[in-house]
């Protein structure tokens, strides 16, 4: 309800995590045993566009803090430390799997590929990365 002149339109990477929340069935059962978060608790743009918090050494230098910070912190929210899932499979999880190595958050570290890189280069394919995703985070719902 706040006025804005944003552009309105569907965030390519919420498309494919709904249709894979869906396939769980519901929301609120999927919620129940999964936590979706951010590795940096901000949000950046250049020129416009998304900038990542990877996307630049000074950028990454700058949030370090913040981002170690708000990942313990979220651990104190009775989570697994078994697994965690990296959106992605290059430089978001390279960050995640050298934090974990050096603070030891979660046992492994699996990365699924990013559902931003699925819908906007392999929606031919979609169907098959939602059953990676599937396959992967069922365990939890043993």
């Amino acid at each position: 309800g706040i006025p804005n002149d944003i552009h309105k339109r569907q965030e390519l990477s919420s498309v494919f995590i709904y249709d894979m929340i869906s396939k769980f069935g519901s929301a609120k059962g999927f919620y129940s045993k999964i936590y979706i978060s951010s590795i940096c608790p901000l949000g950046f743009t250049k020129a416009g566009k998304n900038y990542n918090y990877y996307d630049s050494k000074e950028l990454y230098e700058s949030v370090e803090k913040k981002i170690i910070k708000a990942i313990k912190k979220q651990l104190t929210f009775n989570c697994r430390k078994d697994k965690a899932f990296s959106l992605g499979q290059g430089k978001n999880f390279k960050v995640l799997k050298n934090l974990n190595k050096k603070y030891k958050w979660f046992d492994e570290i699996v990365p699924l590929p990013h559902p931003r890189w699925v819908m906007q280069y392999k929606l031919k394919n979609k169907e098959l990365y939602l059953d990676e995703y599937i396959r992967k985070l069922s365990y939890l719902f043993e």
